[in-house]
């Protein structure tokens, strides 16, 4: 009886025996962890980078009234950093990079960071999630330099109430950026609608009746907690009773098929144009295909939105680390990464960060 022995080391990754046994293995079959594949076997293509902590408007959900503490310019990322980065991750597989804040269009240097993201070998698509006060003044440029991707944020489509919601006045130049982004051949336009019970619930079916005619993908998200927004699970409206809601309307709303990665679970109204898609972070989470890591402004990697441990990659870079250590310490990140978040009553009382200094 031949004894069969093994070792499997960090750096290596063939198997050597101590018998001359031979075992033919179809090269394309061996599927080896990569440094972005965290213990449970989810790979992440998607990396979300977040170009600032300021936002202009002052949104209940995302931050407190009297705003949040910022970090000063010096410590955060540069435009040459967040190229770094993303020239990094797009090297070991992220084939997707959405570019949030903050409010993403208050960089200056936003133009130039989407020109030279579009100029990285092996990424495919460059998105970006806007509150879309200025895109009537940006967008054009914003396309020619390559924005594949758009998601505006709007959660009421009563100009009053988003005066409510916002702290500020700016719902009709909204809806011109949107309408902009139409024009321009964004198809779907997608709108992002953080749906609270009491504020904006009674107008669930007036976002579903605006699919019926253009490709509108509304996408209604679970009111999350952060620190400083005053979470209360008796504001929030869950999945089912949205669906319920919309059924009530329309009986024959039905699913549709949805990619393995996908974090909107997608609806629609049969004969409508556009569709309607439900971001269940808090009452059906999606932790099993989560293949998402985001960056900070002042340049941490979070491995999970609800996670309160990060790595500073913006101190590993100003400290000259070498191009191997910053891809071993993103991987020792990956690899730390829990198998879900710790459910939603638990999250409600875990320190993190206001959303506005994540990125939404």
């Amino acid at each position: 009886m031949h004894k069969l022995f093994f070792r499997i080391l960090s750096d290596v990754s063939k198997r050597t025996f101590s018998t001359k046994i031979s075992v033919p293995v179809a090269k394309e079959d061996v599927k080896l962890p990569t440094v972005l594949t965290d213990l449970f076997g989810r790979n992440h293509t998607y990396l979300r980078i977040s170009l600032t902590e300021k936002c202009n408007l002052r949104c209940k959900y995302c931050m407190p009234a009297e705003g949040v503490k910022l970090t000063e310019n010096s410590k955060l990322l540069t435009t040459d950093e967040v190229l770094k980065i993303a020239e990094l991750f797009v090297k070991e597989g992220v084939t997707k990079i959405r570019l949030t804040g903050g409010e993403p269009t208050i960089r200056r240097d936003l133009v130039d960071i989407i020109y030279n993201l579009k100029k990285i070998d092996g990424l495919q698509i460059v998105a970006m999630t806007t509150n879309g006060l200025v895109l009537t003044k940006q967008l054009v440029s914003l396309q020619k330099a390559g924005l594949d991707i758009l998601n505006v944020s709007l959660d009421t489509l009563k100009p009053e109430r988003y005066e409510v919601m916002a702290r500020r006045k700016g719902w009709q130049r909204v809806m011109m950026g949107i309408d902009l982004a139409f024009q321009l051949g964004y198809n779907p336009v997608k709108i992002n609608c953080v749906m609270m019970k009491d504020f904006n619930d009674d107008e669930i079916c007036d976002f579903v009746e605006l699919t019926r005619d253009k490709n509108f993908d509304v996408r209604f998200i679970e009111y999350m907690p952060f620190t400083g927004n005053k979470w209360d699970v008796k504001k929030m409206v869950s999945y089912k009773d949205m669906v319920n809601k919309i059924r009530q309307k329309w009986p024959d709303f039905s699913p549709l098929e949805n990619n393995p990665n996908d974090t909107s679970k997608a609806w629609k109204v049969p004969g409508y144009e556009g569709q309607i898609g439900f971001i269940t972070s808090m009452s059906d989470h999606f932790c099993g295909s989560c293949n998402r890591l985001r960056i900070t402004a002042d340049g941490n990697l979070k491995v999970c939105l609800f996670g309160n441990t990060e790595v500073s990659l913006r101190d590993a870079i100003r400290n000259k680390c070498s191009d191997d250590d910053l891809t071993a310490l993103i991987s020792a990140a990956v690899k730390r990464k829990k198998k879900q978040h710790a459910g939603m009553m638990n999250i409600s009382q875990m320190a993190n960060r206001p959303m506005i200094l994540i990125g939404g």
